[in-house]
């Protein structure tokens, strides 16, 4: 399979993205975008025991000194006192400014390592290589960095992008089939915030998806990451449009929050979520019914969790105020106009979301 290249186009910033498969031990990848031969990888118990080896032997055999950060596993973990360790290590190794940090491992690791290159020394080069479907099309692309506080996910953090993004295919051969299907949900919401077309290809090609057929794996995240590029290039610190790209995630973050971080995967939270979206946007006459029966049907063909948990209409609401979108004090949501179009706003009927919120069916 030949690899497939695209750029997050930023000015004096952009980067590439590879996509392909033995993209770990390609150390060929990762050497032009080092400052010196001396790394920092940071993964968890989990990718350590499948991938570090492959990645330190990789580097180690082209001239470059490794140190290795392995931290615990899970979104639970996601924290300062996480973060720390990462310091920690950096500092008793007497890591540089032109010391690259490296993530290897899903989300959770690389908006810990993003954040902590952005602040250690005022900032050091990373490098994202993801290891699970989400972080391949969604996570790794595009600068957000940072972690969970109790009160509310991802309210630290930074905007700091990547010298390179390296989405190995193969590290999903390893992947849980419910980390697998957690990052569907990302997958999905690329075809259902701006590209119609994408979805109907999803829709047609789902089944091969599944089953990680190769063709069909590298064209999704190819076409997510496109997809993400674009819209990073044109809205970098999410000032606008980039907000669309948290489709699901208002309803989502309050669902993993009220549960506990890591109870519920964050793509499968974001695919309960998705589905509170579009049945609000049908309480507001923007989708047809015909509409939200596809978005079920191939949201449940990648056997992601539908029925939210029912915390409450206030919890809810109380829960939602603490999203990064809430300008006045209003929430502001992505509602959908119509599959492949998408729109966030905070003119919305209060009671059409307090129905969706109660999760009665009418």
């Amino acid at each position: 399979m030949v690899m497939q290249t695209l750029k997050v186009e930023l000015a004096n910033r952009s980067y590439p993205i590879y996509i392909g498969r033995s993209l770990i031990s390609n150390a060929e990848l990762i050497l032009p975008h080092l400052k010196r031969k001396h790394v920092a990888i940071v993964t968890n118990t989990t990718v350590a025991q499948l991938y570090l080896e492959t990645l330190s032997n990789a580097l180690q055999d082209a001239g470059v000194k490794v140190i290795p950060i392995i931290l615990p596993d899970g979104e639970a973990y996601k924290n300062s006192e996480t973060l720390n360790l990462i310091y920690d290590a950096l500092l008793q190794n007497r890591c540089e400014r032109s010391t690259t940090l490296i993530a290897l491992g899903g989300g959770v690791i690389g908006d810990l390592t993003g954040y902590a290159a952005a602040t250690y020394l005022r900032g050091v080069p990373f490098i994202q290589i993801p290891t699970t479907l989400l972080s391949q099309v969604d996570s790794s692309v595009g600068g957000k960095t940072g972690i969970n506080h109790p009160l509310g996910k991802n309210m630290i953090g930074a905007f700091y992008q990547p010298q390179v993004v390296l989405a190995d295919i193969d590290t999903l051969q390893t992947l849980p089939a419910r980390e697998f299907s957690a990052g569907m949900a990302e997958v999905i919401k690329y075809g259902l915030i701006r590209d119609a077309e994408f979805f109907d290809w999803l829709e047609l090609h789902i089944e091969q998806l599944m089953v990680l057929d190769e063709q069909a794996i590298t064209e999704a995240i190819y076409r997510s990451c496109k997809n993400k590029a674009d819209v990073v290039a044109r809205d970098e610190h999410e000032t606008g449009e980039r907000a669309l790209l948290n489709l699901g995630h208002t309803f989502g973050h309050a669902i993993e929050n009220a549960m506990g971080y890591g109870v519920w995967l964050h793509g499968e939270a974001v695919g309960a979520g998705t589905m509170m979206a579009a049945d609000l946007s049908q309480r507001m006459g923007w989708l047809t019914a015909d509409e939200v029966r596809r978005i079920h049907q191939l949201l449940t063909a990648a056997k992601l969790p539908l029925d939210a948990p029912k915390l409450g209409v206030e919890k809810y609401l109380h829960l939602m105020q603490l999203d990064k979108k809430v300008a006045d004090g209003k929430i502001r949501l992505v509602l959908q106009q119509a599959i492949g179009k998408s729109v966030i706003t905070s003119d919305y009927d209060a009671e059409k979301l307090k129905q969706t919120l109660s999760l009665k069916s009418d």
